[in-house]
């Protein structure tokens, strides 16, 4: 087609180069996770569709990109992703694709609120910032989990901050559309103002009451609501709990220092189920922190943070 008008200009006399339009493409995008891949939807609205490399019911941690997801990778215009802090299998592919393309890794982004493991001393900090003390609820060191936590998109404060960033960038490839991608950010932002309004009403009937956990990806949401998470049954996302470490749990929920356990999608729920069995403490009902059963798209991110409150909040209940 572009041949075609090319003919027909120069049939015509007119220099192309000032007659026609720019031919900028919408650029094709991948993400990491799910939640990242709901911010980047609600962004690009219309104009397009991000890629989603973890596949639902996959886990972020131990994901194996099959050889078209590999090729979709190296094809694409942007990435945006947590950070190698969370998916480190994809910083390798990234590095092992042979050539440079834009990125946004999220957890990088200014104004990015972050924390420390809690066994590092659970801190969170303002980019650019002092650090600001938290207190150290005892988790103990296990795999990954040292540094900085990279489940960041359990802060809504971060996913306000991201919206601005991705359509930055966005922007910054196809200019083209730079309106339409500040707009659709900005739409963004005041539905997660809406989202969080709501949760942090509903979170207030389970504050201070303290709860136990799968795994150590809470903090973020913690902190933002003011949950007290007691401790949690894995030390890390790959590592097996010790028998000492649940029977000091099991210890402390029957002596009515807990009042739910819950187990985690993709993990076995018997470990949660035995904790809570006979302790005094209610077993609640599944925790999805990166949606991973939930169907992708734009509204994944509400419905993620909006089925936490759910299971966390239902064990409030009288």
């Amino acid at each position: 087609m572009r041949y075609i008008i090319s003919l027909l200009l120069a049939s015509l006399a007119l220099p192309t180069s000032l007659a026609l339009p720019s031919w900028a493409e919408v650029p094709k995008v991948m993400t990491d996770i799910p939640p990242v891949h709901a911010l980047v939807s609600q962004v690009m609205g219309d104009l397009g569709r991000p890629e989603l490399l973890l596949e639902r019911g996959a886990s972020e941690h131990d994901f194996q990109l099959r050889p078209s997801q590999a090729a979709a990778l190296a094809d694409a215009g942007l990435v945006v992703w947590i950070g190698p802090e969370l998916t480190p299998w994809l910083d390798r592919a990234l590095e092992g694709s042979g050539e440079a393309r834009a990125q946004l890794p999220l957890l990088a982004v200014p104004g990015t609120l972050t924390r420390a493991y809690a066994d590092d001393g659970a801190h969170m900090a303002e980019e650019g910032h002092d650090d600001h003390g938290h207190d150290d609820h005892g988790h103990e060191k296990g795999h990954d989990h040292s540094g900085t936590d990279p489940h960041a998109w359990l802060d809504p404060a971060n996913a306000k901050a991201w919206l601005g960033a991705i359509a930055a960038e966005l922007a910054r490839i196809d200019p083209d559309n730079a309106a339409t991608y500040a707009a659709n950010a900005t739409t963004a932002v005041a539905g997660i103002d809406q989202l969080d309004a709501d949760l942090t009403a509903r979170f207030a009937t389970l504050k201070d009451k303290p709860v136990v956990v799968f795994h150590d990806a809470y903090g973020y949401l913690a902190d933002h609501y003011g949950l007290h998470i007691f401790g949690s049954i894995a030390l890390g996302d790959a590592t097996a709990p010790g028998a000492a470490r649940l029977s000091e749990l099991r210890d402390a929920a029957a002596g009515g220092a807990v009042l739910c356990v819950f187990p985690e999608a993709q993990h076995d729920p018997k470990l949660a189920e035995q904790l809570a069995e006979g302790s005094g403490a209610a077993l609640g009902p599944a925790l999805d922190p990166n949606g991973s059963t939930l169907e992708p798209g734009p509204g994944l991110y509400a419905a993620l943070l909006t089925g936490l409150a759910d299971a966390m909040t239902s064990c409030a209940a009288p």
